[in-house]
């Protein structure tokens, strides 16, 4: 097989993604709703959410046309670029949104199908919920090589320009991914915590009833949040880091074109360039291969089946990335003095697989539910408040020590066996298994509204158990998805780093410069700020959420003792205006903040894009599993814990206690924490992007 060949088939690949994600979302639109209160719940978060996405891609549309004007107009006629960039940047956008789309579609469909499927049992119910999940990932990783893949090919066939022009221009795509991902997460947390966070508190400590009780009117504003948040957000973040790897190494790939023993044989020239896009490629097949053992029998236990197919897929494409590597690139060659080798990218690519899975699993042992930081939590909430949020603090700083760890030794470890294109193409390999990754992340929000509707419909309290199980499993899951992300930015944002060095002409970055301590300081303020500006539009969005359903149970008569319904569409319709009008400022400020400093100094940038990567990774990993430690601490007490003889549960001084904690960590995990990695990764893009304007 040949390079040209090879080039084809990737996106190819992706077709095929795309083509099973539509035969699973069929299989899933075939299952059974149940009841009729099922379906109209299931269509009130469907609607919800539709109506949410409406709103805020108006608001994306008008900036990705201004911001596709402005780029066209700046690199039109520039040696190293071109007006076309503006179209890669439009593409990037078009499928960032697109899977977001497909995602939350297909989950709020899957949601009520997985309730109905938990009446019968546990198994059935976990095939529905990983189905929709699946979906989600497949719709990412198709859309992602297919739009790559498929720039490349027409950029490289339709022009004469040689491949580092190619691969600048097709940089646009991942600004245009990064920008919907930035917008989707802190849009998308906004939303979700605005009501998660108005119906924990209306409801569990003022009102007394549980969150998803149909009497609480923001019920289906919070399971629209699980959604728009947690299925889009994470989908718009993992799209973006994966095309960002692959853009990246690709890059660093591109000064291999001129050695000689790339032009002798293997797959030529372009061999380190088109590496990763294969990669990416052969991981959807993998994926797709993993997703087949995720099976439990009544009875047995989710996580396991899970774990089964994630990391069988991870173990399958380390053995697969070493027969692709040794037969795609030379067996050694020389740049710059530095000899590299087949071999050693082969064990930078293990290195990344294996990092992603250790961030995971040290990430599972900080948040779940039953081990030692969590109980530590629970145990410290029968003391009141102050203790819990305490705990928890201690907790989310603690966690950052063993990621920072892992990572520190994965950059030098990758770094020592393929020197920065080691490093880039490691966040290929950490995110090659993408569409199983995000499948497994996505199916926690499903099993979440599912439990929601069951409790909403009434149904048997067999059923909520069974529920209650998926989402105690899919919490865990969601953990380990945010450690994954976090780990596979830090990856990701560092090959972009070293991609604009690059392209830029940035020799090194010497920190006793001024100009570079200067941006290297203001790079680590950035995401301190940044996250400053999203708890305050959650606080502010909640604080309105609170107010209108305690005007309903005061006014609407009845609705405290059940016999009439809440106003569903109010609490829906502050989400959304609060989410779209406070994500504009945050999302500005990671877009402007690189170019200024760009057009100052080149060298003071990179100290930005030092400082920001460094402090927003550490940052974001105490901000996720802070919330996520404290959100199972709570849900520790509700299935009752015993400390010193005495038992504490639902509607104990320590339960409410936990609630305020699981409350202040809400707006951690789920908006400021998670779009820090957007944040690091977007700013390390528009750097990119602009480097042949700077160099």
């Amino acid at each position: 097989m040949d390079l040209t060949t090879l080039t084809y088939l990737v996106p190819v690949a992706g077709l095929l993604a795309l083509i099973y994600a539509f035969i699973k979302a069929q299989w899933i639109n075939k299952q059974d709703v149940g009841t009729d209160l099922m379906a109209e719940l299931a269509t009130a978060i469907a609607e919800g959410a539709r109506t949410f996405l409406r709103q805020e891609y108006k608001v994306l549309f008008v900036f990705v046309l201004i911001v596709a004007g402005l780029l066209a107009f700046a690199n039109s006629g520039q040696a190293g670029s071109s007006w076309m960039i503006a179209v890669s940047f439009v593409v990037g956008a078009f499928c960032s949104a697109l899977a977001g789309f497909i995602g939350m579609t297909v989950a709020t469909k899957a949601n009520v199908r997985t309730t109905n499927a938990a009446r019968k049992g546990l198994a059935q119910a976990l095939n529905v919920a990983f189905s929709g999940g699946l979906v989600m990932g497949l719709s990412v990783v198709g859309l992602g090589v297919v739009g790559l893949g498929g720039l490349f090919i027409a950029y490289d066939t339709l022009t004469d320009w040689d491949v580092a022009k190619v691969i600048g221009v097709i940089s646009g795509f991942s600004l245009g991914a990064s920008s919907i991902a930035l917008f989707a997460r802190v849009g998308g947390g906004i939303y979700t915590k605005a009501a998660d966070v108005g119906a924990d508190l209306a409801g569990k400590v003022y009102e007394g009833i549980p969150e998803d009780d149909p009497r609480n009117p923001a019920t289906i504003a919070d399971n629209v949040g699980d959604n728009v948040g947690d299925v889009a957000g994470m989908g718009a973040d993992l799209f973006e880091s994966y095309v960002g790897s692959i853009i990246g190494t690709m890059v660093l790939g591109s000064a291999f074109v001129a050695i000689p023993a790339f032009s002798e044989g293997g797959f030529g020239q372009l061999s380190a360039v088109i590496l990763p896009l294969t990669l990416a490629g052969v991981g959807i097949l993998v994926s797709i291969a993993g997703s087949f053992f995720v099976k439990t029998k009544e009875g047995g236990n989710p996580q396991t089946a899970l774990n089964i197919g994630e990391f069988g897929a991870a173990g399958l494409m380390a053995v697969l990335s070493y027969f692709i590597i040794t037969n795609m690139l030379p067996g050694a060659w020389t740049v710059g003095g530095t000899e590299y080798t087949s071999m050693g990218v082969f064990w930078a690519v293990v290195i990344g697989l294996a990092a992603g899975t250790a961030i995971g699993l040290i990430t599972e042992h900080y948040t779940a539910t039953g081990k030692g930081p969590v109980v530590g939590i629970a145990k410290q909430s029968v003391t009141g408040s102050a203790t819990n949020i305490i705990a928890g603090l201690g907790v989310g700083m603690y966690s950052t020590g063993l990621p920072a760890i892992v990572l520190a030794l994965g950059i030098i470890g990758a770094y020592t066996f393929a020197g920065l294109y080691g490093i880039a193409i490691a966040a290929v390999g950490m995110l090659s298994v993408t569409g199983i990754q995000l499948a497994v992340d996505a199916y926690g929000p499903i099993s979440d509204n599912a439990g929601g509707i069951a409790e909403m419909a009434e149904l048997p309290p067999e059923v909520r158990e069974r529920t209650d199980k998926l989402d105690a499993v899919g919490n865990t899951t969601a953990a380990i998805g945010k450690g994954f992300a976090i780990g596979s930015a830090a990856l990701t944002a560092l090959g972009l780093f070293a991609a604009f060095m690059q392209q830029a002409g940035v020799e090194n970055i010497d920190v006793a410069n001024p100009k570079i301590l200067a941006g290297l300081l203001l790079g680590a303020m950035l995401p301190y700020v940044f996250s400053a500006m999203a708890m305050g539009a959650v606080g502010r969005a909640a604080a309105d959420m609170i107010t209108e359903v305690g005007r309903q149970f005061n006014e609407i008569k009845g609705l405290r003792e059940g016999t009439a319904k809440p106003d569903h569409e109010r609490c829906v319709a502050i989400s959304t205006q609060a989410a779209i009008r406070e994500m504009v400022a945050p999302g500005l400020l990671a877009i402007a903040a690189p170019v200024l400093i760009g057009f100052i100094d080149k060298y003071m940038l990179g100290g930005m894009l030092a400082g920001v990567t460094v402090s927003g990774v550490l940052f974001a990993i105490f901000q996720s599993n802070a919330g996520g430690a404290w959100d199972n601490a709570k849900k520790m007490i509700e299935g009752s814990i015993t400390v010193d003889g005495k038992t504490y549960a639902k509607g104990s001084e320590a339960h409410k206690a936990a609630v305020v904690g699981d409350t202040v960590g809400d707006p951690l995990k789920d908006t400021s924490g998670p779009s820090l990695n957007i944040l690091i990764k977007l700013i390390a893009v528009v750097a990119l992007v602009i480097a042949p304007l700077i160099a």
